[in-house]
């Protein structure tokens, strides 16, 4: 990796993720802007006074190269897009341009392993959904989870709502490939949880519950090696007992089982050894960062919600990348669990607010490296030369300017994505064009260049 742990960079993260080595992250958590509309700020006097972003996205925020990239060289990706024009509005399409050109580079970093977790809201979750179908794959959507951040508080008005309360937000959960890191992440139960699902209690004090079979169901098939008898019972069936005969004597001398004249006996699981109801998609136990945990950030996230999927998708040592980091509830989250991590965020605000957390909820006063350029990938540059011989193949000898086919010698290796822009030298962004279509191009983008070569009537 060319990117040192506890890392953070005040960059357009687009830039940075250019600059980052192929398949080097375990998992990626980004919360992106929503398209919503709206500009949002820090109050004046809270720990992120200062921070601020707009979330509304007209065409005029978008890079003319980010338009041209996705029509030619991810053509599936780019009518998903078109449909959102056609359906919502110019707006939404130049919101998902912007996302696109990011998701293709977060694909690339990710490790053949890793998961990446999407956060959104209903304003463009299903436009999004499409996005992440066309990069990563619909047969690599893992989840859709949905979190329960609000408790459905009516709003004081004289009017009447003509719609439900929006008291959720969904996280698309994608992995790179079949191979993923997947760890089964619990919930602690309440109090009143506990009542209900051990409502017994032994002799001293501890509860219980007999709803866990000691015999395997006729559908689980014969088990010749648990068909054994004891105490004068036995499984009926050639499914027979749930354990050992050895398990079995243990469990009895330590009265976790009730015996019962003429019935099935009873096996007893205790409350204190009960691990946690696994999760399900549905989170509505996890609240808004409140008191001590907020900063004052706009749409700060709490640190229990990047705490469950950190665990959920990555283990020890690995690393995690956010990509829009903001207050740093990402970074927060993957220091307690002793994880790598490394943030991004185009508000110098995130930096400040990296180091101040740390201090603050982890109690770590180490390094924290801070960065506003563009790193360098690691990974092994071309060889020219012979990427030259591969590219004229691919192109059939044809500039990919104005279409015109040249001998070898006249032909130039040019970069798609210029390096100004965070263009790299590696072979997904190289191609050849013949010298005036280069001379053309200059230092400009790809798509700059094609509208040139149509004002000139070459195309």
């Amino acid at each position: 990796m060319n990117v040192s742990n506890r890392t953070i960079f005040c960059n357009d993260n687009l830039h940075i993720l250019r600059g980052l080595d192929s398949n080097a992250i375990d998992l990626i958590y980004l919360d992106p802007p929503f398209n919503s509309n709206r500009n949002y700020s820090a109050p004046i006097g809270s720990e992120a006074a200062g921070a601020a972003f707009k979330d509304t996205w007209t065409l005029s925020d978008v890079d003319n190269a980010w338009h041209g990239e996705i029509a030619d060289r991810e053509p599936a990706l780019y009518q998903a897009i078109h449909a959102a024009e056609l359906t919502h509005s110019k707006s939404m399409k130049s919101y998902l341009i912007m996302m696109a050109v990011r998701l293709l580079e977060m694909k690339r970093v990710l490790k053949e392993t890793g998961s990446i977790y999407l956060h959104c809201d209903p304003t463009a979750s299903h436009y999004l959904k499409m996005l992440m179908d066309s990069v990563f794959g619909k047969d690599n959507f893992r989840d859709e989870i949905v979190w329960q951040r609000a408790s459905g508080r009516a709003k004081g008005s004289q009017h009447k709502s003509r719609s439900l309360g929006r008291d959720t937000d969904c996280v698309f959960h994608y992995s790179k490939s079949k191979d993923f890191i997947h760890n089964t992440v619990t919930q602690t139960l309440t109090e009143a949880e506990i009542l209900v699902k051990f409502p017994h209690t032994d002799s001293s004090g501890r509860r219980y519950n007999t709803n866990t079979p000691l015999f395997c169901q006729p559908s689980m098939g014969d088990r010749p090696n648990l068909c054994y008898e004891y105490k004068g019972v036995r499984n009926p069936h050639p499914s027979g007992w749930r354990v050992s005969k050895e398990k079995l004597i243990e469990m009895d001398k330590t009265c976790d089982i009730i015996w019962r004249e003429g019935k099935r006996p009873l096996r007893k699981s205790y409350a204190d050894q009960y691990k946690g109801k696994p999760i399900g998609n549905l989170w509505t136990d996890i609240p808004i960062a409140a008191g001590n945990e907020r900063t004052g950030y706009p749409t700060q996230k709490p640190i229990a919600l990047l705490d469950r999927i950190i665990k959920a998708s990555t283990n020890k040592d690995e690393t995690v990348l956010d990509p829009f980091c903001g207050c740093a509830t990402t970074c927060v989250a993957a220091e307690r669990l002793q994880r790598q991590w490394i943030g991004i965020d185009i508000s110098p605000k995130a930096t400040e607010l990296v180091k101040h957390r740390l201090e603050k909820e982890v109690g770590f006063f180490g390094k924290v490296t801070s960065r506003d350029d563009i790193p360098k990938r690691s990974e092994k540059l071309p060889n020219w030369t012979t990427h030259k011989h591969t590219l004229y193949g691919k192109q059939e000898g044809t500039c990919n300017g104005c279409q015109t086919h040249f001998p070898f010698r006249n032909m130039t290796v040019d970069h798609i994505v210029p390096q100004k822009a965070g263009g790299t030298d590696h072979e997904d962004n190289l191609q050849l064009l013949c010298g005036a279509c280069n001379s053309t191009k200059g230092t400009g983008t790809q798509a700059e260049l094609i509208a040139k070569l149509k004002e000139q009537g070459v195309l």
